[in-house]
């Protein structure tokens, strides 16, 4: 595995295959007690997530519903990650779009 690809390299087969194999490990590392190991293999997971998802479908200036239940306003989109204020917080910061729910309003 010394030829990693990235994930903007990989098809979406590959991408879920990814997924899998990362879920995998997560889920060993979580049994061995091993939490940063397990973050680690969560967030890399988000990531290849976000590479099966369409940026285009995220508008700058809407506010989504994130995990985890808070609100997050975009305010620009760059490649795969949207760009806002969580629950109207002054701080900008970057999330994947992979966790990003819905539009406020949406069922």
């Amino acid at each position: 595995m010394d030829q990693q690809k990235r994930f903007s390299e990989m098809t979406e087969y590959e991408l879920r295959t990814e997924i899998a194999r990362l879920n995998e490990k997560a889920k060993k590392a979580e049994q061995l007690g091993m939490s940063s190991e397990f973050a680690v293999y969560e967030r890399r997971v988000l990531l290849a997530k976000a590479y099966l998802l369409n940026p285009d479908d995220y508008e700058p200036g809407k506010t989504y519903e994130i995990e985890g239940g808070s609100s997050f306003q975009i305010s620009y989109m760059n490649g795969y990650f949207a760009w806002g204020y969580r629950d109207n917080q002054t701080t900008l910061e970057a999330v994947p779009i992979s966790i990003i729910l819905k539009r406020e309003g949406e069922a």
